[in-house]
This record gives C-alpha cells, structure tokens and sequence, in this order.
C-alpha cells in the first residue's frame, strides 16, 4: 500500500462522481429510471472507492487523512455521500441524487485542485474523542446539507406549484409535504449528529489543552451554528416554521456551516487551523 494507490484510487473516485452527476442529469432531463439506476450504482461505487482510498492513506501514513485543507474536504465529501446513501435508502428520494452528486463532484474537484502537500504525523490529532469528534460532526454536517437540497427541491417545488402553468420541476419531484418529511429527517438527524460532536471536542479539548472551551474562533462560530439549527427546530415544533420557512432557514443555515468549516479557520485561525492549510 502507498500514497501514490491512495492518489490513484481517489483520482477514480473524483471520476465517478463526475459520471455519477451526469448521470443524474440526464435523469432530471429525460426522466428514465435507467439513468438514475445507472447514476446511483455510479456514486455508490465512488463511496466505496473513497472509503478504501482513505484507508489506504491510514494504512500508508498511521494517520487518518484529516491534516489539511484537502484531506479533510476529502473526508466531508465522504461522509456526505455515506449519509446520501442512508437517505436515499430510508427514503428513496430520487432527485436528490442530482444535488448530492454535483456537490460531491464540487468539492472532489477542489480537493485534485488544492496542493496536498506532505504532513508529518501529529500526536495530538489521534485516540478515541479525536476521530469521534471529527466522525460525528462531518456526518452530522453532511445530513444538514442534504436537509438544505431537500430544502432547495421543496423551493423548486413550491414555485411550480403557485404558478399558473406547471415548470420545468413540477412533474420531477415528489409532493411538498414529502419534501419537507426529508427535510426534518436530515435536520433532526444532522443535529443530534452534530450535537454528539460539539460535545465530544469539548471532551477532546479538555484532554488536550486542559479546558472544554477556550473561545477558539471555531469553538465559537461552531457554537453560533447549532443555536441556529437549536433555533430552527424549536420554531418548526412550538412556531409552525415549516414548509418554507424551515427550507429557507436550512439553506442558509448551511451557509454558515460553510463558513465555519472554511472561512473561520483562513481567516481567523485558532486550534483547527491546522485542518485547512
């Protein structure tokens, strides 16, 4: 096993999910469940190809490939495509292969664009609360994005139905209601996944730095993020936010999971710099 297996496998990988994509393309455009089959054996193949490539890497390096910016683009990605295949299992909510794969490729994209550049192995980044910390919280993020492409087909959905004349999307996708079932699914899963998280890197950090909470930038931007989420489900439960408003707040609640996951650590540094070097 070596780095270079792992490269190869991943660069297949990032092939696969760019077939997988244009895959589910031709299935929103001609509606031809050959192509969505097609489509989703595609993506499930480039999941498992992930999977094995990252192990490759641990096998190779004795290091999970979290160490920087790439590696751990690389490991969101897959842990939204392992939760993508949980949803479309317990749901089989078709059309949602379309966003899933065209973010997969995305971000597979940047991570064959950006260096990854040779990282030395840190003791620090290892042991049980470590790997649950970063398992938990990049799935449980993973479900929050599926909940905001849910959010946006629902968008679609309702504009099509509010006009006159049927659009593009009306006879494509399933029932408002349905829409926004998945949608709650992903984003009461995605919190408690993420909860779970927040609460085993305060675990973490207390091993490591001799503190649950040190006012790291991402400490508190990941803090503001699950208020936001908290905030969201309280209104749907006791405030009737659901349908659009709760899909509206779901897109832009994974913006700032974006924000967090990117911007805090370039621009304000802190602990998990680090990640995104």
């Amino acid at each position: 096993m070596s780095l270079q297996t792992a490269d190869m496998v991943l660069q297949l990988t990032t092939v696969l999910y760019f077939i997988s994509m244009a895959g589910y393309l031709l299935f929103l455009f001609k509606q031809k469940s050959m192509y969505q089959k097609t489509a989703f054996r595609l993506i499930t193949t480039a999941i498992v190809f992930h999977f094995i490539s990252m192990m490759i890497y641990t096998i190779a390096t004795r290091h999970a490939p979290i160490q920087n910016l790439s590696q751990s683009l690389s490991a969101a990605a897959l842990a939204l495509g392992c939760m993508f295949l949980f949803f479309q299992y317990k749901f089989d909510l078709k059309i949602l292969g379309v966003f899933a794969s065209a973010l997969l490729s995305a971000i597979m994209l940047a991570v064959l664009m950006i260096p990854d550049a040779p990282v030395e192995s840190n003791a620090v980044f290892k042991g049980f609360w470590f790997y649950s910390h970063i398992i938990l919280v990049l799935t449980g993020e993973a479900a929050l994005g599926l909940a905001c492409g849910t959010g946006i087909l629902y968008l679609l959905q309702e504009k099509g139905i509010k006009t006159k004349s049927p659009g593009f999307f009306f006879k494509r996708l399933p029932s408002l209601d349905f829409l926004d079932n998945v949608g709650y699914t992903c984003l009461t899963t995605g919190f408690a996944l993420l909860t779970i998280g927040l609460v085993t890197g305060f675990i973490y950090a207390k091993i490591i730095w001799g503190t649950f909470w040190s006012w790291d930038p991402k400490e508190v931007f990941s803090a503001g993020t699950w208020l936001v989420y908290a905030a969201l489900l309280h209104l749907r439960l006791y405030s009737g936010w659901r349908g659009r408003k709760s899909a509206i707040m779901t897109i832009i609640g994974f913006f700032i999971i974006m924000f967090t996951f990117l911007g805090v650590n370039m621009l304000l540094g802190g602990h998990h710099q680090a990640f995104t070097k």
